[in-house]
């Protein structure tokens, strides 16, 4: 476990509380889930259940239940796989997540009776603080990553002060096509105590979501174009639907003769989804008003459910064939079919067989549903905790995390092991320095030769603001390969009819004889050929009244 912190940030022991803690019964750092008690004061509040094995949560117990209640981030096995069994040890252990979740829970056992899974889970809303226990309050907010993931704020109050902690689950900023991202300015000035954050993907940095899609829809292209099948094996919730919806609606697929296949439990999760269009983004929705979400076989490309009578032909031509990851590869790529490829997520252990490996091709793609390491720091210094603790990752990106100096020197950080107990002492003289600059993410929309940027709420709060969008004009200009905006000043507007200001007592490149359309073209000056602000200046200055 780390615990850094600079000096001028430490909390005074003296005055530091020991009212909560957090005791891991697994991380994720490998594929053995996550599942984690929380005691705030007296209640025992136990965050997921993605163990395959729950004895270790019966070990040692002093009271009838392990926990006083349970909370589950969103369906996914490695956060709620356990929770069945431990229903059937303890049912009398109240379960809570939000209502699409409970709904999503039953593809986890689908062996069972989902009627039966639902009932023992109860739904909470988003957005609306509720009152488990007395003192004890939760409250739910999208995150992203899945429909009906959730980031978890639990608020205990006592007479003297409220201790807050938030837990992310698993949370992604972007927007993806069947979930709209976790949304920061929710979650802003929350007076947070302890974070409790995802690292699944370390210190990396992401391309943009869209560059993300063009580059796996380029590959497929190329392999259909090729004439190979591709096969992307999938968990049976999110990314399988959203590997779907980008073959349905991205420009090198759409109104194109191809077939694509959903197999196993990747097609019992469509099923899932469509029972939840009322939940889903209003876009998404307004795209199944028009046709089929998913399955569609008059509309090119067509989306079927792969059933046993196709098998024999299916790769006879190429298509595609979306599976679940644990399936059988070879139920597909026989030696009487043509050459496939064999794509797979990174980030997801998905084994496949080596017979498979000749004459087909694997590879590897990035369609991201976590958040990188920069979103992941932008979230912390948006929330400013006293305590960070990092779970879901492998111990060697989570050390990456732990490491980074802007969080050593702002925060209590931790990366605990399993069965290691994090104590968390809260101090009211904790003495926060300012968050570092934020670079903020924005969307980008063309509809036709208009261009629309928006950018997030949180950039018109800066006082900065005020002074860039004063005349509401901005200029733009390429910096390498990036998009510059400045905001024109009034000055600027006032003198627009000249490509120079007139005033002759500031030496600055507004008055520079060399400058020309905000350019400079003296090549002896450093600036030489480069686009200047006018209040700037450099050494080979020469006024417009200096001798030629």
């Amino acid at each position: 476990m780390r615990n850094n912190l600079s000096a001028s940030s430490r909390v005074d022991a003296a005055e530091a509380s020991s009212e909560l803690e957090c005791l891991p019964y697994s991380v994720q750092h490998d594929n053995e889930g996550v599942c984690l008690l929380v005691k705030m004061g007296p209640h025992r509040i136990l965050l997921d259940c993605g163990l395959e094995d729950i004895s270790s949560l019966a070990k040692g117990l002093t009271k009838s239940l392990p926990a006083d209640l349970v909370l589950i981030s969103h369906a996914h096995p490695d956060h709620a796989r356990g929770l069945l069994a431990l229903h059937k040890a303890f049912p009398k252990l109240p379960i809570y997540s939000s209502e699409v979740t409970s709904k999503l829970l039953p593809l986890n056992w689908l062996d069972e009776d989902p009627e039966e899974i639902s009932k023992f889970c109860h739904a909470l809303p988003l957005r609306s603080p509720v009152e488990l226990q007395d003192g004890l309050v939760a409250e739910l907010f999208p995150a992203g990553h899945l429909p009906g993931a959730v980031a978890i704020l639990l608020t205990y109050t006592t007479q003297q002060r409220s201790y807050k902690l938030l837990y992310t689950g698993d949370f992604f900023l972007s927007n993806s096509r069947l979930v709209e991202g976790l949304r920061l300015e929710e979650l802003r000035g929350l007076d947070l105590d302890v974070l409790i954050i995802e690292g699944s993907y370390g210190t990396s940095r992401h391309p943009h979501r869209r560059n993300q899609e063009n580059q796996l829809a380029e590959r497929i292209n190329r392999a259909i174009a090729d004439h190979c099948s591709v096969i992307l094996p999938t968990p049976a919730l999110g990314l399988g639907q959203e590997l779907l919806m980008l073959l349905r609606s991205h420009h090198h697929f759409t109104g194109r003769d191809l077939d694509i296949w959903v197999d196993g439990a990747v097609a019992t999760g469509c099923d899932a989804y469509l029972e939840l269009l009322p939940h889903l983004p209003p876009s998404v929705q307004n795209f199944a008003r028009h046709q089929p979400l998913f399955w569609d076989e008059r509309v090119r490309p067509r989306v079927r459910r792969l059933q046993s009578e196709h098998r024999p032909t299916v790769g006879k031509s190429p298509c595609i064939v979306l599976t679940d990851s644990t399936s059988d590869l070879g139920e597909h790529c026989q030696l009487d079919t043509g050459p496939w490829l064999i794509l797979l997520p990174e980030k997801i252990d998905i084994k496949v067989n080596k017979e498979y490996l000749a004459p087909n091709t694997v590879e590897s793609y990035l369609l991201a549903q976590h958040s990188d390491g920069p979103g992941t720091t932008q979230l912390i210094h948006n929330l400013r905790p006293q305590h960070v603790i990092f779970v879901h990752g492998s111990p060697a990106y989570l050390a990456d995390l732990t490491s980074l100096e802007e969080l050593q020197n702002r925060y209590h950080v931790h990366s605990p092991a399993a069965d290691t107990l994090v104590e968390l002492p809260i101090g009211d003289t904790f003495l926060q320095p300012a968050a570092p600059e934020t670079n903020y993410e924005g969307e980008l929309t063309e509809l036709g030769t208009v261009i629309t940027i928006t950018l997030a709420d949180v950039i018109t709060a800066d006082p900065r603001w005020r002074q860039f969008a004063d005349t509401g004009l901005i200029e733009a200009r390429w910096q390498g390969e990036e998009l510059v905006l400045r905001g024109l000043s009034q000055r600027e507007l006032l003198n627009q009819n000249s490509d120079r200001y007139t005033w002759t007592d500031v030496d600055c490149c507004g008055t520079c004889r060399h400058q020309r359309g905000q350019r400079c073209w003296n090549p002896a000056s450093p600036l030489y050929n480069f686009k200047v602000t006018l209040e700037g200046y450099c050494p080979a200055f020469e006024g417009l009244n200096d001798s030629q």
